[in-house]
């Protein structure tokens, strides 16, 4: 190869390495996150007469790439109304019981054991037709959707409760519908009692 060729291929080669660095450098961010352990809970998350959460894995300690909230459903119980994300993509793993879940016309009965992907831009929800408690993880990529459960269950629906109002008070609606926005989420909670009548849900 003569000198000038060798060159030539010599400074290719360098700026694809340089390319390649600097596209690793931007894609560092994965290099930043830092190993973490979470112990077992001391007992099963219990739903009471509803539907429980607890924060397990926050997207504060993922880049912002996932988190991760354990779910305990009551029996015959409904989850939110039926509802899609703009930019949430969700999977669960069913630990214990069945869980219901309707991704926009088809109902798929998860048992212990299995997954679900539920992506976005398609409406769903979930519930739980049996006797038995139903535990469940639910993962939620390219969001950090623990916050709005934590906003949702710790302070709307405590609030709710203690005034005894129901999410139709204006006050309760605009909160949520905020929360909604924030969120990217819309909402179809004229849809929920069809399906709580036809599975026998409260």
């Amino acid at each position: 190869m003569e000198r000038k060729q060798f060159l030539k291929s010599g400074l290719l080669a360098g700026f694809a390495v340089a390319g390649l660095c600097k596209e690793t450098k931007a894609f560092g961010s994965l290099s930043e996150l830092k190993p973490f352990y979470i112990p077992p809970d001391d007992a099963p998350l219990d739903p009471g007469p509803g539907v429980a959460i607890r924060v397990k894995v926050r997207t504060s300690q993922t880049n912002m790439q996932y988190s991760a909230v354990d779910v305990a459903i009551a029996p015959k119980v409904m989850g939110p109304a039926p509802h899609v994300h703009k930019d949430l993509d969700e999977l669960m793993y069913v630990h214990e019981g069945t869980v219901s879940i309707l991704v926009g016309d088809q109902v798929y009965e998860v048992k212990a054991g299995g997954w679900h992907l539920r992506p976005r831009g398609i409406v769903h929800t979930f519930w739980n037709a049996t006797d038995k408690i139903a535990r469940c993880t639910d993962m939620y990529f390219n969001q950090n959707f623990e916050d709005f459960l934590e906003e949702l269950f710790f302070k709307i629906i405590p609030d709710m409760a203690q005034r005894k109002l129901t999410p139709a008070d204006p006050q309760i609606a605009k909160r949520m519908a905020n929360l909604d926005k924030q969120f990217g989420i819309t909402t179809y909670h004229d849809q929920r009692k069809a399906i709580m009548e036809k599975y026998g849900l409260i």
